[in-house]
Parts: structure tokens; sequence; C-alpha cells
């Protein structure tokens, strides 16, 4: 039986509110158990509207159909006023979350502002708000979180410098194959990487003729038997709108003897001794802009 990572990300106050619920029903009638990331600070997505000036952006939120699969209150959340606090209001739904057997990682403090300003943050501006993320986590958890995953996959070097400082056992802050122990500047850091290997709804919707009706076939085409599999699935997306196809492919993937586990159990699978990668930033197909991606060993 071939093992799926999954990596279910929540990016704002409805994915966690309203998709977290409904994605752990889901995954407990499958008996399934993954790894929820949570922003946890103040939803601010509706300020990424200002990037509809970039045609990349705009095609993006055409083809995904954005005002309908997303929700209209996310996104305008924090364009007019504060956008609400995550953590400070919906701690029950992220405790409940890891009560129900998930394991628990940090996304972002400010989701928005991590995409927006990455390129731009000092050293001391990355942990900053790593920090403020991580505190926040720590208090609704009870205990620091053991795990991390940068919004957009918006990874730099001050970034892997900074989560150096954090007790997390694994991040997973790329697009790649494979587990691997990043390295930086010659020096190779104490937190391995567990890359994202599949291709997301958001990415893929639209483009090459795949629609909703096609899209778990494609997505069962993509899964590689007896290697290294990583799915990134959304609390906005899978968890609301996209629920019942989520559940489809479920079902269809362990049919063709597929088992759905939390990521740490990727790591668990390897030896001691993980190979060494750098982490570089590319475009990559259906994104905009950059994202880190594992480099490839020729």
């Amino acid at each position: 039986m071939t093992k799926i990572g999954l990596r279910v990300d929540v990016d704002t106050f409805r994915g966690t509110a309203v998709g977290t619920p409904q994605l752990c029903e889901l995954l407990a009638s499958h008996d399934i158990k993954a790894s929820f990331f949570f922003s946890v600070g103040p939803d601010n997505m509706g300020r990424h509207l200002w990037r509809l000036l970039k045609p990349a952006f705009l095609w993006k939120m055409l083809r995904t159909n954005a005002a309908s699969l997303y929700g209209l209150d996310i996104l305008f959340k924090g364009t007019f006023w504060p956008g609400p606090d995550i953590g400070k209001n919906l701690a029950h739904v992220i405790t409940g979350c890891e009560n129900a057997g998930h394991e628990i990682g940090l996304h972002a403090w400010d989701h928005h502002a991590w995409q927006a300003k990455i390129d731009s943050w000092t050293p001391e501006a990355v942990h900053k708000h790593i920090k403020l993320g991580f505190d926040r986590l720590t208090d609704v958890l009870g205990h620091p979180p053991a795990c991390s995953a940068v919004p957009g996959w918006k990874c730099t070097g001050p970034v892997l410098e900074a989560k150096e400082q954090f007790p997390f056992k694994y991040n997973s802050d790329c697009r790649g194959e494979g587990v691997f122990m990043p390295k930086l500047n010659g020096t190779l850091l104490t937190q391995p990487q567990l890359p994202v290997s599949l291709p997301t709804y958001d990415e893929v919707l639209g483009k090459d003729n795949i629609t909703n009706d096609n899209y778990n076939q494609f997505m069962l085409s993509q899964l590689k038997p007896d290697t290294y599999n990583v799915l990134t699935i959304h609390a906005e997306a899978e968890g609301i709108s996209c629920n019942t196809m989520f559940n489809e492919f479920v079902k269809q993937a362990k049919d063709m003897d597929y088992e759905f586990v939390p990521l740490i159990d990727l790591i668990g699978e390897v030896s001691s001794s993980l190979p060494p990668a750098r982490i570089v930033q590319k475009e990559f197909p259906g994104r905009e802009g950059w994202i880190a991606c594992r480099e490839r060993q020729e």
C-alpha cells in the first residue's frame, strides 16, 4: 500500500470556521489522519484584490471562479476594515482538530502579509512573523506546534534560518520530490523538508481542459505507486465547495490501494541519513511569481 502524505492548508477565518470541521468529519468517515497547517492571526486575505492588476493572478481568479469557490466574505476580508483574529476567535476549532487526532502545524500569522511582503522583509521581520504565529498557536494548543509550512511556498534563506530557532520537527516549505535536509550557503540545516509533489486544485482547474467533472480522474493519474506522494488541499476549497468531490477522490484513491497519512509518517519511513538539497526560487505552472522548489539533482 502506497502512502499519500495529506497536508491541509487553512488560510482564512472561513476556512477555519467552516472548512476545517467539515474536513474533520469527512476524514473521520474514512478513518484518515492528516496534517493541518493553520493561519492564526488576522485574516486580511481580501487585500490580495490589488493583485487583480497582474494578468497571471487575474487569470487564476477567473479560471477557478474564485468568487464562487472561496466566497465573497473571504475575498473582501481585511479590505475595508481590520481582518478578524483567527486564533483568538476560533481556538476551539483548532483544538478540536487536534483532539480528533490530526497533526497541527503553523502556516502563518498573517497569510496575506507573508505572500505580499516576504520579498522585502528583513531577517528580523521574518523571525517576528514566525514568532507571532508560533506563540499564538502554542497558546491555543497548550504546547508548541511541531511543524510548519509557509504560505504559497514562499520560502527564502532568511525563512530557513529563522525556523532553525524554533522546535519544528520538520517543515513543508517547497515543491518537489522526496524528504531531504535543506542546505543553505554550504551549511546543512537541521530540520527536514517534506516538499509537496502533487498539483493543487487552483493550479490546474481551467487548464488543459480540466474541469470539476474530470479533476479527480486527473489527480488520480498524478499519483505514483510505491514512491513519494504529498498532496495539499485547502480548507477553503476541499473543505467547503469541493467537499463532495474530494470525498469521491479519497474513495477512489483508497480503492487503488493508497493510504492517506499525516506528513510526519513519511519521515518515519526514511533512514536517519536524509539526502541534502538546496531550495531554489523558480516559476511554477499555475502559480503567479516565484515559489520555492527543491533543486533537482541532474
